[in-house]
């Protein structure tokens, strides 16, 4: 039993569950993407923006997370990873109110966000709209169940974090060049590589319970490995991108260095890359802060030029 499943009286308790569910630490790994990518395609600081900002923020974050710990209550129960920045223990009283409140803020956020990108002109954007929410609920959902399909589970992952940049660029009726696409398939190889590395630690977990992923296919060595080779793709990808762009090789590097330590980790110690996982999540904090000065960076090369 958690603490906040014990304070029954507490008046708060449900909305720290449900807070807690699309795990604030996360927020901004879904929330960057978009607006730094919607700026540098050409978007102003205007209505699109703060709304889309504000969509992925949380309440994207709360359909992905909270309806996965909805879906995943039991095997849930039985994860001692769970109870931290790693996710709640979502109590069954708070589920029904964890899906109506993911419901009832991503409704009206897409539509604004329907309209304002159809009256910018770039209709075409609530494509790639839409197949993030597909794909944040696919991920979880009973009989779709991504999540559980070796290798698809990676994609999707990815495509949690790739697709608001993706959203941005289209908003903004930005131009497909090949330092963007770079810049993206970048991502995309850094999200399958961080969802194979997180998957490591519950190698026998997943076995016991039954659940598939690429880590339960591929073992627990095989998959590290995997991550590290899905890093290092992402660092020659954003040297093919140009000056400044190529300078963020650094970052998937930096990731590729966290990890190799877990290298000829064996399914049996699988749990120790929950050593590996915690870094990777402070990681993303730093990572942020030097991308952010890369992104400063070129823009005032681009001004310049």
């Amino acid at each position: 039993m958690t603490a906040l499943t014990a304070r029954a009286g507490d008046p708060l308790a449900g909305v720290r569950q449900v807070v807690g569910s699309s795990r604030p630490l996360s927020w901004i790994n879904t929330a960057y993407p978009f607006a730094a990518a919607y700026l540098l395609a050409g978007g102003a600081v205007d209505a699109l923006l703060v709304v889309g900002t504000l969509y992925f923020l949380v309440p994207y974050n709360l359909l992905m997370y909270g309806l996965n710990d909805v879906w995943d209550h039991e095997s849930d129960l039985a994860n001692p990873r769970k109870g931290g920045v790693e996710g709640v223990v979502l109590d069954t009283r708070w589920h029904r109110t964890t899906v109506l409140a993911a419901v009832a803020t991503n409704v009206p956020f897409l539509a604004a966000l329907a309209a304002l990108t159809v009256a910018a002109g770039h209709a075409w954007a609530l494509v790639p709209l839409a197949a993030c929410v597909f794909t944040v609920v696919a991920y979880s959902a009973p009989r779709l169940r991504f999540k559980e399909r070796p290798g698809v589970d990676s994609v999707t992952s990815a495509s949690h974090f790739v697709g608001p940049a993706v959203v941005g660029v289209a908003a903004a009726g930005g131009a497909w060049t090949w330092p963007v696409v770079a810049t993206l398939l970048a991502f995309t190889a850094w999200g399958c590589a961080s969802h194979a590395f997180g998957a490591v630690q519950d190698v026998r977990a997943d076995r016991g319970a039954g659940i598939g992923s690429v880590a339960t296919v591929l073992g627990a060595r095989r998959t590290v490995r995997l991550a590290m080779a899905g890093y290092g793709l992402a660092a020659l990808l954003l040297l093919t991108a140009g000056w400044p762009t190529l300078l963020a090789a650094a970052v998937p590097l930096a990731y590729l260095v966290s990890v190799a330590p877990f290298r000829d980790v064996t399914d049996d110690e699988c749990e120790s890359a929950n050593r590996g996982w915690r870094r990777f999540l402070w990681l993303n904090l730093v990572a942020g802060f030097a991308v952010t000065q890369g992104l400063i960076l070129a823009r005032v090369v681009g001004g310049a030029a």
